[in-house]
């Protein structure tokens, strides 16, 4: 099997690094797919390439650009699929992850428990936005993200001009949420694949920071889920329509969880450093086995 990887990211980058590994070592191949030395045509009617690599020489393609993912790539993922190539995750799954806030309305639809969010689009809706979250500090995300960033906390109404003068899209977007102190909250990140949970860790915010992500802590442990939880993170890689889900959960301090992230393309560096579990290979071979 070949399997293709859509990444920027060249192939010393770990996630691509691991699965190149782990498909050599089942007698595979990965081919990484850069998504702008590549690109769709349509000729005689009939979706092609523009570019020496063999459409036929692909078996199953992963994109993992992350949430930051344009739609010049998105066309990319669904001319894969055009041409035949099972995608995984599919174009419409990533769609929806790239975006947090449909994200969050897909659980919701689907009865997850998420963090109560209001999504700002307009300078005037940022202090009314406030009020109804309980007032100063709240967390401000963007709607499409990676690795932590894009993420702020507004502690004070300074912060929020701060904001509004330098880091404001109205076509894009702001969620707010209510801040949590590292202190009163859990955070764990979950692994799911096929419909399985296959590891999680809880991850520690560095000092003076409050986003918990491994980029930029180094900090996880292993931890055994319990059933709920489990199938909670199983829900949301579900209503996303995710085969592969990087599930992000948190637990406020009377163990009440929600689901405040789902990842299409979740880095497992961390989790195979907390677990010791070979992610990269259970990746491969969930694709070889099912396609």
């Amino acid at each position: 099997m070949n399997i293709g990887i859509i990444s920027i990211r060249g192939p010393e980058y770990h996630p691509n690094r691991r699965l190149a590994e782990a498909a050599t070592e089942r007698g595979h191949r990965m081919t990484l797919v850069h998504p702008y030395r590549i690109w769709p045509a349509i000729e005689g009617d009939k979706p092609g390439l523009m570019n020496p690599l063999e459409k036929s020489d692909l078996d199953v393609v992963l994109p993992r650009q992350g949430a930051t993912v344009g739609d010049s790539c998105l066309a990319l993922i669904h001319h894969f699929s055009l041409l035949g190539i099972p995608v995984v995750n599919d174009i419409h799954a990533v769609r929806l992850a790239k975006n947090k806030f449909l994200t969050l309305l897909a659980m919701t639809a689907a009865r997850i428990p998420v963090p109560d969010t209001l999504f700002v689009n307009a300078p005037e809706a940022f202090a009314p936005a406030v009020t109804r979250l309980g007032g100063y500090p709240v967390v401000a995300k963007a709607a499409s993200g990676r690795q932590g960033e894009g993420i702020r906390l507004v502690k004070t109404e300074k912060d929020l001009h701060s904001i509004l003068r330098h880091g404001f899209d109205k076509y894009s977007g702001l969620l707010l949420q209510r801040f949590i102190p590292p202190a009163e909250r859990k955070d764990i990140r979950v692994l799911t694949i096929g419909g399985q949970m296959v590891g999680a860790m809880e991850l520690q915010p560095k000092d003076g920071d409050f986003r918990a992500n491994f980029h930029l802590s180094g900090d996880s442990r292993a931890i055994e889920l319990s059933p709920h939880l489990e199938e909670l993170a199983l829900r949301a890689a579900e209503a996303v329509g995710l085969e592969i889900a990087g599930v992000d959960l948190i637990l406020g301090r009377d163990d009440r969880a929600s689901v405040i992230e789902v990842n299409y393309a979740p880095g497992f560096r961390g989790l195979e450093a907390a677990t010791g579990l070979d992610i990269a290979g259970k990746i491969v071979n969930y694709l070889a086995d099912s396609y």
